[in-house]
C-alpha cells in the first residue's frame, strides 16, 4: 500500500511542470445569439445537446481575449402565429355589395408599373402628304442617313420627295414584359406633313429614361382622322398627323423585376385616404385570419398598406387572392367646377349649412336696324344711312329660397327649386363658399 501511494505521488509531481507550461485553462460557454459568456465550468466540458441552451463550448486561458460574437440576423417580433399557405385552393370570387369596390380598382402593388419609351423615326409611303424637306431639315438629314446605311449615297443630291415624314414614336413597357412580346406604338408628326394616312414606320429604336433601348418598332400606321381640301373649301376630321401601330413594337430587353424579389409587398392607394387605408387593412386581415390563420396587413400611412406573404405561397397567387376583396372607399367632400364647359360635380358627402339664396337673370339685348334716308327727287341731297338702335332689358328669376342640405339629394333638390342653369349653379356655389356655408373643398378648373 505504501509503495502504491508513493508511486501516485511521484506521478502527480512529474505532471506539475507540464501543466505550468500550458497555463491554467478555464472552460466557458457562449450564448449563440449574443456571444456573451453564460457559464464557467471548472470540471470537464459538458456536451451541448440538441435541445440545450448552448451551441458553442470552449476552454481558453483566463488572459486571452474573447472571440468575436457570431453574426446573427435580427429577428423582427410579430404578434400572432405565422401565416402559412393553406392546403385547399381559393375560388378567388368575392361578392360585391352596392357601394363596394375591389381592392385592385383603388390600389396597386408598389413596383408593378409601366415604363415609358420614346424614339425618333421616319414614316414612308405617304401620298404626297409628307414633310417638305426644305422646311424640315431634320427630315432630309434623316432620309440621307437612312439611305446611306442601306448603301445609297445621296449627299450631293437635291431631294424633293414629299412621301416621308419625321415622327416621334412612344410606347409603354408593361411590368414583367418578356423578350419577344409585342406592345402598341403611337406615332406623331414632327414636321409639316399634312397626313400620315397610308404610311409605314421604318424600324425605330425605343429607349427608356435611362437611355437603354428596350423595344424596336416598325409597321403600318393606322390613322383615324382625315383631311380633304379643294380650291375653295376643306374638311378635316380628327388628327391625321397622329396614328397608332397595334402590336407594332417588339421587346428586345426586359426589366429585371420579380414579385418575389420585391421584399415586402405594398399596396399604394390611387386616391390616398386614411379611412380607406384602414378599411383595406381590416378587409385583408379579416380574410387572412380565416384563410391563413394570421393577420398579414398593416397600414403605414394614408397611402400605403404593407403585406406579409404567407410561407409556401407565391407572391402572384397571394396578390390574386387579396386584390379581389370588396372594400367601400371613403371619399372627401369636394365640389369640382369647370367654368369652360359649365360642369359641376359634387361628392356624396358635400354638406351646406342653412342659407338663403336668391338668383336673378338680367338680360340686355341691343339691336341695330340701320335705315337708308333718300333725298327728295331733283334735290341736291345725298343718300345716307341712319342708325336705329333698340335696347331691351329684362330680368327673370329672382326667387328666394332657403337651402340646407344634410345629404346630396336634399342639396340638389334645393338648387333645382330656384330653377338654375349650370352657370347659375357655379355662381351660387362660389358665393356659398365665400359665405362659409359650403362645407366642402371647392376646386375650380
Amino acid at each position: 500500500m505504501r509503495l502504491l501511494l508513493a508511486g501516485l505521488a511521484a506521478g502527480f509531481l512529474a505532471l506539475q511542470p507540464a501543466a505550468a507550461q500550458d497555463g491554467s485553462r478555464m472552460p466557458i460557454t457562449l450564448d449563440p445569439q449574443t456571444g456573451e459568456v453564460v457559464s464557467v465550468v471548472d470540471g470537464p466540458l459538458p456536451f451541448a445537446g440538441r435541445d440545450g441552451p448552448t451551441l458553442l463550448a470552449a476552454d481558453m486561458a483566463p488572459n486571452s481575449p474573447l472571440p468575436p460574437p457570431p453574426t446573427v440576423a435580427p429577428v423582427v417580433p410579430r404578434s400572432g402565429p405565422e401565416p402559412r399557405a393553406p392546403s385547399t385552393p381559393d375560388t378567388m370570387v368575392h361578392a360585391l355589395s352596392p357601394g363596394d369596390v375591389r381592392i385592385k380598382d383603388i390600389a396597386a402593388v408598389e413596383g408593378v408599373r409601366e415604363n415609358q419609351l420614346v424614339g425618333y423615326g421616319l414614316v414612308v409611303g405617304l401620298q404626297g402628304t409628307g414633310d417638305t424637306l426644305r422646311n424640315a431639315a431634320f427630315s432630309e438629314q434623316s432620309l440621307q442617313s437612312m439611305l446611306e446605311r442601306l448603301g445609297v449615297n445621296v449627299r450631293d443630291s437635291a431631294l424633293r420627295t414629299r412621301n416621308i415624314a419625321a415622327v416621334i414614336a412612344t410606347a409603354e413597357l408593361p411590368a414583367f414584359a418578356g423578350t419577344g412580346s409585342r406592345i402598341d406604338v403611337n406615332v406623331a408628326s414632327l414636321g409639316d406633313a399634312s397626313s400620315l394616312q397610308g404610311g409605314t414606320l421604318i424600324i425605330t429604336q425605343l429607349a427608356g429614361a435611362d437611355g437603354e433601348v428596350y423595344a424596336v418598332a416598325q409597321g403600318p400606321v393606322a390613322v383615324t382622322g382625315y383631311t380633304a381640301a379643294g380650291m375653295a373649301e376643306s374638311v378635316q376630321k380628327g388628327t391625321p398627323t397622329a396614328g397608332r401601330i397595334p402590336n407594332g413594337a417588339l421587346i428586345e430587353r426586359e426589366l429585371q423585376t420579380s414579385l418575389d424579389g420585391l421584399g415586402t409587398l405594398t399596396f399604394k392607394l390611387r386616391n390616398p385616404d386614411f379611412r380607406t387605408a384602414v378599411r383595406i387593412t381590416d378587409a385583408i386581415n379579416s380574410y387572412s385570419r380565416r384563410r391563413y390563420g394570421a393577420a398579414v396587413a398593416e397600414e403605414r400611412d394614408y397611402r400605403t398598406v404593407a403585406l406579409v406573404k404567407p410561407r409556401g405561397m407565391s407572391a402572384a397567387r397571394f396578390i390574386a387572392e387579396i386584390e379581389g376583396l370588396p372594400v367601400r372607399p371613403d371619399t372627401p367632400a369636394r365640389v369640382v367646377i369647370d367654368e369652360r364647359s359649365g360642369t359641376v360635380v359634387m361628392g356624396a358627402d358635400v354638406r351646406i349649412s342653412t342659407v338663403a339664396i336668391t338668383h336673378g337673370n338680367l338680360s340686355i339685348r341691343v339691336t341695330e336696324t340701320p335705315v337708308v334716308s333718300q333725298p327728295e327727287p331733283f334735290s341736291d341731297g345725298e343718300t345716307v344711312v341712319l342708325p336705329r338702335t333698340m335696347v331691351d332689358a329684362s330680368e327673370s328669376g329672382g326667387k328666394l329660397a332657403i337651402v340646407g342640405g344634410t345629404d346630396l339629394q336634399t342639396l340638389v333638390r334645393g338648387l333645382n327649386q330656384i330653377g338654375l342653369k349650370p352657370t347659375g349653379v357655379i355662381a351660387i356655389v362660389q358665393a356659398m363658399k365665400t359665405a362659409g356655408a359650403l362645407q366642402a373643398d371647392l376646386v375650380v378648373q
